[in-house]
């Protein structure tokens, strides 16, 4: 009888320490995992942050090249000699490619941009007609660059 008295006991302080090591055992493979899963995540945001560097540098150079092509093909509208307008009130077809470029790619939500007096019309319509830009269904003042990655 006194050695199940013992036993009695003695039960429930063993299983006490085993469940105690198990759970010992338990935190240290969730913080290990944790851990690991911390050093995944600073690696995974450091590539995304050189594949945002790379995506900028090559914006820049997609920009600076279409902005040689435009120069060369497109002239200012006084270089061009078809209108006789002050260099300060019409925006030349790269400042406007430009914007229409940045708008797209900061806010694609809300890529449109409004009409004003500084677009000069033959540009803004080449833009229009050959479906590089688009008016906005429901505000003709207002224009966005196709989606040509849709």
């Amino acid at each position: 009888m006194k050695n199940s008295v013992h036993l009695v006991l003695f039960l429930p302080f063993s299983l006490q320490h085993l469940l105690k090591d198990d759970l010992d055992s338990v935190l240290s493979a969730v913080q290990s995992k944790n851990k690991s899963l911390e050093e995944d995540l600073k690696r995974a945001f450091n590539e995304q942050q050189k594949k945002i560097l790379q995506l900028k540098i090559y914006k820049k150079k997609l920009l600076t090249a279409l902005g040689k092509f435009l120069e060369e093909h497109f002239p200012s509208p006084e270089k061009g000699g078809s209108k006789k307008k002050s260099q300060n009130s019409s925006l030349f077809l790269t400042s406007l490619t430009n914007i229409l470029v940045d708008k797209s790619v900061s806010t694609p939500h809300e890529p449109y941009v409004p009409i004003d007096d500084s677009f000069w019309p033959p540009y803004l319509e080449l833009l229009l007609r050959h479906g590089i830009a688009q008016r906005h269904p429901e505000n003709p003042d207002r224009i966005r660059l196709e989606a040509f990655h849709e």
